[in-house]
C-alpha cells in the first residue's frame, strides 16, 4: 500500500474522532446554553414573599398574613429593612376596591423592624375585616417613599405550624365592660 493512501486513511479517522468528540462535548453541555440556571433564579426561599424595590427604598422581605379559620382577621408578618438615613413609612394595601384595609408601618432610619418578631416584643400589624382564608393568597399593595409601589400575592397561613401558631391572631377583648361577679355569702342555717 502506498503511503499517501494510508495518510488519508489516518487523516479521516482524526478528523472523525475529533467531529465525534465535539458531538458528545456539545451533546452533554449544550442544556447549559439555553436553559437557565436555577441558581440565578430570585425566590423566597420562606413561606412568605419578597417584594420587589419598585415599591420604594423600604425592602420586605417575607411577607406573609397568619389569620383565623375564618379569614376575617389576621396578623401581617414581615421583615422591613430601612437602610436610608431618614424614616419612612411602609404603606400596605390588603385586598383590593373599597374593603380594603388600609395601614402605615413607620421603620426608623437605618433599622430593621421585624413584624412578629415576638423575641424584641414586636407585635405583627393586625388586620381586621379581611377577606383572607388560610391557604389563599390576598393581593396586598406596599409603596414607600417615592417608589411607585408594588402589588404581590401574599400567601395566607393558619396558626397550625408551630413557629406561626404565636402569631395567629388572637380575639380581641371586650370593648363593653363587665362587671365583676362576687359571690354571695352563704346562708347560715337557723336553729
Amino acid at each position: 500500500m502506498s503511503s499517501a493512501v494510508l495518510g488519508g486513511s489516518v487523516k479521516t479517522r482524526l478528523i472523525a474522532s475529533i467531529a465525534l468528540g465535539a458531538a458528545v462535548v456539545l451533546g452533554t453541555t449544550g442544556c447549559n446554553l439555553i436553559a437557565p440556571q436555577a441558581t440565578t433564579i430570585d425566590y423566597s426561599a420562606s413561606d412568605g414573599v419578597n417584594v420587589p424595590a419598585s415599591a420604594g427604598p423600604l425592602s420586605v422581605r417575607n411577607a406573609l398574613i397568619v389569620a383565623d379559620d375564618e379569614g376575617t382577621t389576621g396578623n401581617f408578618v414581615a421583615a422591613i429593612v430601612n437602610d436610608t438615613t431618614e424614616p419612612l413609612t411602609l404603606r400596605i394595601e390588603v385586598g383590593e376596591g373599597s374593603s380594603a384595609v388600609k395601614s402605615n408601618v413607620i421603620v426608623p432610619a437605618n433599622r430593621t423592624l421585624s413584624l412578629g418578631d415576638l423575641t424584641d416584643d414586636v407585635e405583627p400589624l393586625r388586620l381586621n375585616g379581611i377577606d383572607a382564608v388560610p391557604g389563599s393568597t390576598v393581593p396586598v399593595y406596599f409603596q414607600s417613599g417615592d417608589g411607585e409601589g408594588s402589588l404581590m400575592q401574599v400567601p395566607v397561613l393558619d396558626g397550625a405550624l408551630e413557629y406561626l401558631s404565636p402569631l395567629a391572631p388572637t380575639p380581641m377583648p371586650s370593648s363593653s365592660l363587665t362587671p365583676a361577679v362576687t359571690p354571695s355569702p352563704s346562708a347560715t342555717p337557723s336553729s
